[in-house]
């Protein structure tokens, strides 16, 4: 049996006795796609801006997750509020994961310089199995693997995003609700939920190095019941309001990596990003790193964008 489905399968009976808390991806440019964690965040960039990311974690080892994220959120006539729309696909070995959710967010003025947006998120995670593993002969006769797959399950999620032009602090719970499979069972199988509760503290500053160069530090410290406390740091050079490059950190309780990113405002409208990623962990043998490309795409129409956006 190859190690992805052995691996997948592990996890699926672990889960039996067990909550399986399935967690939301993460990625090195997380600065720079938080809508797909805080809802507060739709809008705040004063125009329509259009986000996409493709992650390749772990690279070289066999069911290695892949992860796409595509999201558009936009200011209303009326400054105050937000909407956005996200979709996520994440891709585990046999296990995988969509999640589609739509963003509100209602900005208050704080003083002249600071807001405080309020953010509600909504939608729905679906759950699947490849079908490679539900017809393998060592599990295709049993019926909790057909009975786990997909599976719809509705959430909701909540966030609050206080920025300035300069800073920003965020936090966020992006699944509020458990999803209990032991409802509409037969109870023979106690597989309590697919998505756990998790919280997000996020935060960033903009330090003027020189009028050419700029530095931003950003971190994300993300809470989930039942798993590991994970920490993101990084701090990025700004060159000319046109270049960004600087490092990454992650660190868990079983885990760490470093990384690097690398981003080009190829114009007004247009940034085009790169972040690699190495494992600290014992999986650094089996894998040559992880590999992310964003895009960003903006429009602007709006005259009340008066200084540039950093985050």
């Amino acid at each position: 049996m190859k190690l992805s489905k052995f691996i997948t399968i592990a996890i699926l009976f672990m889960s039996v006795s067990t909550a399986f808390a399935q967690q939301l991806p993460q990625f090195t440019q997380y600065m720079f796609n938080t809508i797909s964690i805080n809802p507060a965040y739709a809008g705040s960039r004063e125009t329509l801006s259009i986000v996409g990311l493709h992650r390749s974690q772990w690279v070289g080892l066999e069911g290695g997750p892949e992860t796409q994220t595509l999201s558009v959120h936009t200011p209303l006539r009326n400054e105050n509020m937000g909407l956005g729309i996200s979709f996520i696909n994440d891709k585990l070995g046999y296990e995988n994961f969509s999640y589609l959710y739509a963003d509100y967010s209602y900005t208050i003025k704080v003083d002249e310089t600071t807001k405080l947006a309020f953010g509600l998120k909504g939608g729905f995670t679906h759950y699947t199995l490849d079908e490679d593993l539900l017809n393998d002969p060592s599990v295709v006769n049993d019926p909790f693997f057909n009975d786990v797959s997909n599976r719809w399950s509705p959430n909701v999620g909540a966030g609050l995003y206080l920025h300035s032009n300069r800073w920003y602090v965020g936090l966020s719970t992006p699944r509020i609700l458990n999803t209990d499979y032991n409802k509409g069972r037969n109870g023979s199988v106690d597989y309590v939920a697919l998505e756990r509760i998790s919280y997000y503290v996020t935060g960033g500053y903009v330090f003027d190095l020189s009028e050419t160069t700029k530095l931003k530090p950003s971190v994300l410290l993300k809470a989930t019941n039942g798993a590991p406390l994970s920490f993101d740091a990084s701090a990025n050079f700004l060159f000319n309001e046109k270049f960004w490059i600087g490092g990454a950190y992650r660190v868990n309780q079983h885990a760490a990596a470093i990384g690097g990113i690398a981003d080009f405002q190829v114009s007004k409208q247009l940034r085009v990003g790169y972040a690699y990623e190495y494992p600290l962990s014992d999986i650094r043998p089996y894998t040559s790193g992880t590999h992310e490309v964003l895009l960003m795409f903006e429009v602007f129409k709006s005259k009340r964008i008066k200084s540039p956006r950093y985050f």
